[in-house]
């Protein structure tokens, strides 16, 4: 760990959560904020939200800062998305534990910027999660599994690099699921399979009703998507133990064909 501390691409790689964490959430939440902005006397024109476009807003815009930073620090931009690839064992706990500090730091300076540029906005919110009425905690923790679930398992298979049956765009393909997880959680919770998201607003709304739900599910839904697919779907024939290494050395370096399989496989330097 020490060692990655000490490099400049590792502390570019967190500069670059941060940065394109800030621009997601404002591009994303100032989407969402807009349905009901007051166009006229003071009051909002239209206050039916249209879930399409915020759906879209989330997923483009996640598409967009993976294409700008992956090749930095991966473009995680969402704990329960480091959580899983740090138990997928590609990631170092150090670099988990900044890019997480990183993505709610980001998340919080956007949504402050937010509220000043929305501030003439009535019962503003700023895209707090709330769960729906008639949906009670259990559910909406359920709810929040699947959905990230969905986003965690497309992120393990579009950046697996033992694959090389992947065409076109793997941050759109990621941009889609986000879009398809809002579509389904944002009448229920508001969708919030990102928790650094969900912080900010809480954080700076100081509102944390119902919180807790935005974390748990979230990071339960990231780590059944590394178990299912490490372990059941595309099963890695290295030890486990080698394969744990990464958590402290910090990289994956080295690709081996495994002569059982004929499938390229990942072991620490």
């Amino acid at each position: 760990m020490a060692s990655e501390f000490k490099k400049k691409m590792f502390w570019r790689a967190v500069v670059a959560e941060f940065f394109a964490m800030s621009l997601f959430i404002f591009i994303s939440i100032g989407s969402a904020l807009g349905f009901n902005f007051p166009l006229s006397d003071g009051r909002p024109a239209n206050a039916t939200q249209d879930n399409v476009k915020v759906s879209l807003a989330f997923g483009l815009s996640i598409a967009t800062m993976a294409q700008s930073v992956g090749h930095i620090s991966g473009a995680h931009l969402n704990p329960a998305v480091t959580l899983g690839l740090l138990l997928s064992c590609q990631i170092s706990i150090l670099r988990a534990v900044m890019y997480i500090i990183a993505q709610c730091l980001g998340s919080v300076v956007a949504t402050a910027i937010l509220y000043g540029v929305t501030s003439s906005l009535p019962d503003n919110l700023l895209g707090l999660n709330q769960l729906a009425n008639g949906i009670n905690q259990g559910q909406g923790l359920g709810i929040e599994i699947i959905a990230t679930l969905q986003l965690v398992l497309c992120v393990l298979a579009t950046t697996d690099r033992r694959r090389n049956d992947v065409s076109g765009s793997a941050p759109l393909a990621i941009g889609l699921s986000v879009a398809l997880g809002h579509l389904l959680a944002i009448d229920y919770t508001g969708c919030g399979i990102n928790p650094a998201r969900s912080f900010g607003s809480a954080l700076v709304a100081n509102n944390f009703s119902n919180h807790w739900i935005f974390w748990v599910g979230p990071l339960l839904g990231g780590a059944a998507a590394a178990f299912i697919y490490d372990f059941i779907l595309a099963p890695r024939s290295s030890e486990i133990t080698d394969r744990m290494k990464v958590w402290t050395s910090g990289q994956v370096e080295e690709y081996d064909l495994d002569a059982d399989d004929s499938r390229v496989e990942m072991k620490p330097k």
